[in-house]
Parts: C-alpha cells; sequence; structure tokens
C-alpha cells in the first residue's frame, strides 16, 4: 500500500502548490462534465497515455468522462484497485506525476483514506476503463480557488469488496464468525482451551483460482486473541479506528512471505471467493515473542476473505 499513499502525498504536495439479498450497486458519485470532456487522452491502455487540455480549467465539482469502457459494475467505496495514474496541474496543464504502468499498477482502495475526489471520479469507472477526473482544489485537500486536478486512471485490475464464496459450516468449537452487512466479520472466542495445532476451516467455498505458493493476493482480515477475543489488527478498520490504510491488502503467502507461517499456510491452496477461518497456535504465530498488543505465547484467530491473485 505504500505506492498508493505516495500517490496521495504527491497529491498533497500538488495542493499546496496550487496555494443477504443483494443490493443494487450504487450509481456513480460524479458525473461527467465541460471540464472533464475537454481533456483528450490518447494512447494504449495500460500505458502512459499523452494527454491535452485547455487551461485553465476550473470546475465547481468533481467531473469524470469514461474514455475507454470498461466491464462490469461501477467501482464502489472499499473497493480494491490496481492502476496507472497520469497527474495534472489542471490550471497550467503542467505534468505532476506519472505511475502505474507498464505493468507496474498502483494499488488503491477507494474511500477511506484515499482523495474524496479520485473515490468520486472512479466511480464512473469499473475494470478496464479509462476515466478522466477533474478535480478543484477544494475536493483534493485544498481551499477554493486554489486551482484544480487533471487525473487519466486505467483501471487495470478491480478486485471484490468481499469473499463471495458459498457459505460452509463449521466444526463444534471453533469460533464463531457473523458477518456484518459490508462484510467485516465479528468474531467470538469460545472459552475452551486452544487447537494445539493449526486449523483452517472453509467458512465460504469461493470458485475462482487456486492460491499458489509465491502468490501475491489481495486479503481482507481480522486478527483476535483466543484469550478474550480482542481485535489485534484489521484491514477492515477505518482510519477513526487506528488504522492508517483501511482496506485489503496485498500479501505474499508461502515462499517469501512476511506473514506469519500460519496465516500463509491458511491461503495457500484455497480458491479465490473463499473465506477461511485460522486458529493459529504460537508455534505458527509470534512464538514467545511480544508483537505490538500481542502478548508472548498467544494463540491467535483470523477470518481471511480471498480477494484476488495479482
Amino acid at each position: 500500500m505504500r505506492s498508493s499513499l505516495a500517490l496521495i502525498a504527491t497529491v498533497g504536495a500538488v495542493v499546496i502548490a496550487l496555494t443477504g439479498c443483494t443490493a443494487p450497486a450504487p450509481a456513480p458519485e460524479a458525473s461527467t462534465g465541460d471540464s472533464s470532456d475537454a481533456v483528450v487522452v490518447t494512447g494504449d491502455f495500460g500505458s502512459a497515455p499523452d494527454v491535452e487540455f485547455p487551461t485553465p480549467l476550473a470546475p465547481q465539482e468533481t467531473q469524470c468522462t469514461e474514455v475507454i469502457a470498461g466491464e462490469g459494475e461501477y467501482l464502489q467505496d472499499g473497493q480494491f484497485v490496481l492502476v496507472g495514474a497520469s497527474l495534472f496541474d489542471g490550471a497550467t496543464g503542467e505534468e505532476v506525476q506519472v505511475v502505474g504502468y507498464d505493468g507496474q499498477p498502483v494499488p488503491l482502495t477507494l474511500g477511506d483514506g484515499t482523495l474524496p475526489a479520485f473515490t468520486q471520479g472512479l466511480s464512473c469507472a469499473r475494470e478496464g476503463s479509462r476515466v478522466v477526473v477533474v478535480a478543484p482544489s477544494e475536493e483534493i485537500g485544498g481551499e477554493a480557488g486554489q486551482g484544480s486536478l487533471v487525473a487519466v486512471f486505467d483501471v487495470q485490475r478491480a478486485f471484490p469488496l468481499r469473499a463471495d464464496g458459498a457459505v460452509r459450516l463449521t466444526r463444534d468449537g471453533f469460533p464463531a464468525v457473523v458477518l456484518a452487512p459490508n462484510g467485516r466479520p465479528g468474531i467470538t472466542v469460545p472459552e475452551s482451551d486452544p487447537f494445539e495445532n493449526t486449523e483452517v476451516e472453509v467458512l465460504k467455498q469461493g470458485n475462482g483460482q487456486v492460491v499458489e505458493d509465491g502468490d501475491t493476493v489481495v486479503v481482507h482480515y481480522t486478527g483476535v486473541l483466543w484469550d478474550g477475543g480482542e481485535v489485534f489488527d484489521s484491514s477492515w478498520k477505518t482510519s477513526d479506528e487506528g488504522n492508517q490504510t483501511p482496506g485489503p491488502r496485498m500479501v505474499v503467502v508461502g515462499e517469501g512471505s512476511e506473514m506469519i507461517p500460519g496465516f500463509s499456510d491458511a491461503i495457500v491452496g484455497q480458491q479465490v471467493g473463499s473465506q477461511v477461518g485460522v486458529v493459529i497456535p504460537p508455534v505458527d504465530g509470534y512464538g514467545d515473542q511480544e508483537s505490538g498488543s500481542i502478548p508472548a505465547n498467544s494463540t491467535l484467530f483470523f477470518v481471511i476473505d480471498i480477494l484476488g491473485v495479482v
């Protein structure tokens, strides 16, 4: 997620320089307008585009125009995407930053933690879209009248909001998991002694690609202590809850993974779209070492949504 944070930080510098039943998918939060329609974009999708527009562009609100049509549903708050992005000063036409092309897309989660203009503008996009977003300064963190930002995004991958597999029953003595409407898990750990070995249960059975050793995987997860059930880490938390980068994560599993062995091993061999629960004893967790709010010799429990393989 560092790349997306770097992108957001760059935009912040630009601002200173400028002085259940399935619910219907939400409609885009922004619409096309004279400013976004005035931006001419040429070049192949997935490669840095050539961009021209009259200056200055001064939209009253964020506008978006899809210049290459994507497929599927429009992007939503909370969705994890991989994009190429070309950013320009809307007042002068000067190029600010070009990142994420030629096989190195930038990860971005729409919604909390992302500039509102990006979330609004990308709600006009779908996977495979090239979309122009033009935003006034006040919607990219600046003050009214300080200029505007022009962004061209190529949405190279869009991952689902949550695991969408078929629900499976779990064994007796396994932690109970209840999902909020947005898919965020609530976990109740039994008062019994934890399992002695790493134990994995498939809570939802997906039917997508099988995860292999060494893959980079997009996941949503929540981890709790077996003793007391306290949440110690969650990609579902918002920034208001102390999470600096809310939203799904990209992690390497198996060989080369920086995750604890039990977490990584629970994902390898599973299918995309699955949700798994895994009980991790200390030997496959943090052992006899403390780690942040995790005491030494702790048994852990994770609920992991497997959203895709990069």
